[in-house]
């Protein structure tokens, strides 16, 4: 039997210039599933997500995710993408061991928690405030920097990282420190600056509204001193203050101490993001 994959539709684009294609997993032209792909350019070095692939209950366990998977990946190729993601949901074990064992490696976990009400107090000598013009440059320098080292640590070439980097801050703080639903905050302890914090209202959850921490750092000279929890507890203040009642966050695979903490703190990991790059 062959298994293929056949276009519902035309191609979707958006101003962006992302594309995105629904297609159906077809047995001897049979439907028995539906992968969905899209591409994000980014800053002109494309990377295509499979945003979903179910195969129906009575044809599973036959191997006809594997070759729907391959395929997307080869629709993906002739997209011009570099790299192929996927966000598998935690408790989907049958999705979690098909990327394993398709090559894709573990990048990270989405995470997730309900804010208290009322929000968590900050400690004693502790507070924090708006970024000062200064300091958001000197952040936004460091924190194009600083992401991309974690693409480059993962196999992503140099220029490359740096180029979506800078093209990702771009894109979500076009008008800097002034940009709506961007918070970026200094931490301070006892006068002094010891961490950073970024935080953005945007939808967490499909169609639900939150906070998402997209930065996050203690000076190193501050470290193991408890702020990385007092600036968690400074996020989740900031959502409370911007009326949001969910706050999420990104955690890189390896990271361990940083997911122990915001274990501690309730959240809880809905997806694990898969990546693998095209040859």
């Amino acid at each position: 039997m062959t298994t293929t994959l056949r276009p519902t539709g035309p191609i979707q684009r958006d101003e962006s210039g992302a594309t995105s294609r629904t297609y159906d997993v077809c047995v001897n032209g049979r439907p028995v599933g539906a992968v969905e792909l899209a591409t994000d350019p980014g800053a002109g070095l494309p990377v295509g997500y499979v945003r979903s692939l179910c195969i129906d209950d009575a044809d599973r366990r036959r191997g006809r995710g594997t070759v729907a998977a391959l395929a997307a990946e080869e629709v993906l190729r002739g997209w011009n993408c570099t790299e192929v993601r996927a966000a598998v949901p935690a408790d989907a074990a049958p999705a979690l061991r098909l990327a394993t064992a398709l090559g894709y490696t573990e990048r990270g976990r989405n995470m997730i928690k309900e804010v208290a009400a009322p929000p968590p107090s900050l400690p004693g000598g502790v507070e924090g405030r708006p970024m000062t013009e200064a300091e958001f440059d000197r952040w936004r320098s460091h924190a194009v920097r600083h992401f991309a080292r974690d693409w480059i640590s993962r196999g992503v070439p140099e220029d490359e990282a740096l180029t979506r980097s800078e093209a990702v801050h771009a894109r979500l703080l076009p008008d800097g420190r002034a940009t709506p639903g961007a918070h970026v905050h200094t931490l301070l302890a006892d006068g002094s600056a010891v961490g950073h914090l970024w935080v953005s209202e945007r939808e967490v959850r499909p169609g639900e509204e939150g906070a998402y921490v997209l930065d996050v750092e203690v000076a190193e000279a501050h470290r193991r001193r408890g702020h990385g929890r007092a600036l968690m507890l400074l996020a989740e203040r900031i959502a409370a203050e911007a009326g949001q009642g969910l706050i999420a966050l990104h955690v890189f695979e390896g990271n361990d101490p940083a997911r122990t903490l915001y274990e501690s703190l309730g959240y809880r990991t809905t997806h694990r993001n898969f990546v693998k790059r095209l040859l």
